[in-house]
């Protein structure tokens, strides 16, 4: 199905972006690193933007960006605030956290957009989704001990619990986000909430970090800072699209993007030399395991 290929699409291109995260921060400043990537994801849409006013909806088709209401605004406005606040948890959870421990947390996305359909929805867990669930949490307690194993305590370590709460926010942005696909053009979603994200950050790196970067870690520049932005600009673009398809499951998109750590764990012994990653593929392998049953209990 087209919506399957696009997601896949968004995966692989996820966790690329992951690992471009991972190598940017890395002895970096975060502030300044969220900020140019995201002003680089933002000058994308703002040229398309252009470009629509220009040429007009049938040159531009499917990349076309229409002007919506200041109503409509507001409900990308809400979106930015909620992805911006999982992106400044989850940088910073980066750049602390080894990625072979940072991204199976992210990973577990499509459990709390399923709880989160759960509560809001009303929906019901079927017998194959609650073994689902509790083979996912069963792999998670898992993880936490190889985690301790290289230092990283889940019950204190600020990391987890900023990696944890990021994830909660990126499970309700998603179920916001097909509320959104549902009432709204596709492009226009991506497009504003992209660009508000860059202007929200704006005042955080003007009057938080600059007055400050003295005491802080010192900011390097690097080529891969940008291309998180570009990365993340192309992953959306086919994550909204798998969105916006008719009869789309959005539980399913949702754990076939977080398939985007296999990515991250086959390049995070090569690329970082971290440890202990046959256990920790087969403790991924568990978790890929229960949140498929989640998925298959839903079809």
């Amino acid at each position: 199905m087209l919506w399957t290929l696009l997601a896949l699409t968004s995966a692989f291109l996820l966790g690329f972006y992951d690992l471009l995260k991972k190598n940017s921060l890395k002895e970096n400043a975060v502030i300044p690193v969220l900020f140019i990537s995201s002003l680089s994801g933002a000058l994308i849409f703002i040229c398309l933007f252009l470009f629509s006013r220009m040429t007009g909806k049938t040159t531009a088709g499917m990349l076309f960006v229409p002007m919506v209401s200041w109503k409509e605004h507001i409900y990308f406005f809400i979106k930015s605030i909620i992805v911006g606040s999982s992106w400044i948890l989850a940088y910073f959870a980066f750049k602390h956290l080894p990625i072979t421990i940072a991204s199976p947390i992210r990973a577990s996305a499509p459990l709390w957009t399923v709880a989160g359909a759960f509560i809001i929805f009303h929906e019901k867990f079927s017998p194959l989704q609650w073994t689902g669930v509790a083979t996912t949490m069963f792999f998670y307690y898992c993880l936490s001990f190889e985690g301790k194993k290289e230092g990283v305590h889940f019950r204190n370590n600020r990391w987890v619990l900023f990696m944890l709460i990021s994830t909660i926010l990126g499970a309700f942005s998603s179920l916001y986000d097909k509320f959104l696909i549902n009432h709204f053009n596709r492009m226009a979603v991506q497009a504003y909430s992209t660009i508000y994200i860059a202007l929200i950050f704006l005042p955080v790196i003007l009057f938080l970090w600059y007055p400050k970067r003295a005491n802080s870690t010192p900011f390097t520049w690097r080529i891969t800072i940008p291309l998180i932005g570009v990365c993340l600009a192309f992953a959306d673009f086919a994550y909204f699209y798998a969105i916006s398809v008719p009869f789309s499951l959005i539980s399913a998109i949702s754990i076939i993007r977080r398939g985007s750590v296999i990515v991250a764990f086959t390049w995070g012994y090569f690329i970082f030399k971290e440890k202990n990653l046959k256990r920790k593929a087969m403790i991924l392998t568990g978790i890929m395991l229960g949140l498929g049953m989640i998925i298959l209990g839903s079809c």
